[in-house]
């Protein structure tokens, strides 16, 4: 009876702890297909650890550990930073990198970083994202834009047209690359660096009168999500099965008192 109940013990733990993985995927999976058209975002993935091994080398050869890290639990997510598509919108002030890199924005919290190029000229000619935060240059500096017809070079550089057919280089973007471990989402498509991270080289190429789209695909997306959902069934369903032989034993074993 003893070794039966630790059975139903390890088993039982399995369940809750694969349940309780699924229910934090099912959430980061519905939050990347809700952000399909989102400008510049950066789909989520999700990794699994064992549970007692993280915590205690020594319970890796406990018969318990071994059943419940069998099943796992979500050990927390990571960037995803594959290019997204690329759509032709022929606006000079929407702006898409293809290939690694962000731009780098001014906001309340601080600088950030993000993917979506879909800039505008302030009054006073700063150039700035859809809320008002300003584009920074290679410097940290606010790009400021003077009169004129802006176009913007595969490399970042700014040139605006005077009236009279000159033209000239007024800023460059400021564009850098971290490693996806060295990020943080501080929303749908922005970024901060972790504490200590240097910037790593960026290949991208600069598109002007284009904008990149989420990089998570909507069928794929659809399939993990009913697939995780399946899971965290199979999962319902198996602690349901240990709760109902819990109480059967209990009544067996109380009979006997």
């Amino acid at each position: 009876m003893i070794a039966s109940s630790i059975g139903m013990d390890s088993g039982l733990y399995a369940a809750y702890t694969g349940l309780l993985a699924r229910t934090q995927a099912l959430e980061t999976a519905a939050n990347n297909l809700a952000n399909t058209n989102t400008n510049g975002f950066r789909a989520q993935q999700n990794y699994f650890r064992g549970v007692f091994a993280a915590y205690s080398p020594e319970a890796k050869s406990d018969g318990l550990s071994s059943a419940v890290n069998q099943y796992s639990m979500l050990g927390g997510t990571r960037l995803n930073l594959a290019q997204g598509q690329l759509t032709t919108t022929g606006n000079p002030l929407d702006i898409a990198l293809n290939g690694s890199g962000f731009f780098q924005i001014k906001t309340a919290y601080g600088t950030q970083l993000t993917r979506d190029g879909s800039f505008l000229c302030a009054a006073e000619g700063t150039l700035t994202t859809q809320q008002g935060e300003p584009v920074l240059n290679a410097s940290g500096a606010p790009i400021v834009l003077p009169t004129g017809d802006v176009h913007v070079g595969s490399n970042g550089d700014i040139s605006v047209s005077a009236a009279d057919g000159g033209s000239a280089i007024v800023g460059k973007l400021g564009i850098v690359n971290y490693d996806a471990a060295d990020l943080a989402a501080t929303g749908s498509n922005r970024f901060v660096s972790r504490d200590g991270a240097k910037a790593t080289a960026a290949d991208a190429e600069v598109r002007e009168g284009a904008l990149e789209g989420g990089n998570e695909d909507a069928v794929q997306g659809t399939m993990q999500l009913m697939l995780i959902q399946r899971q965290a069934e199979m999962m319902q369903k198996a602690l349901n099965v240990f709760h109902n032989e819990f109480d059967k034993t209990a009544a067996e074993e109380l009979g006997r008192v």
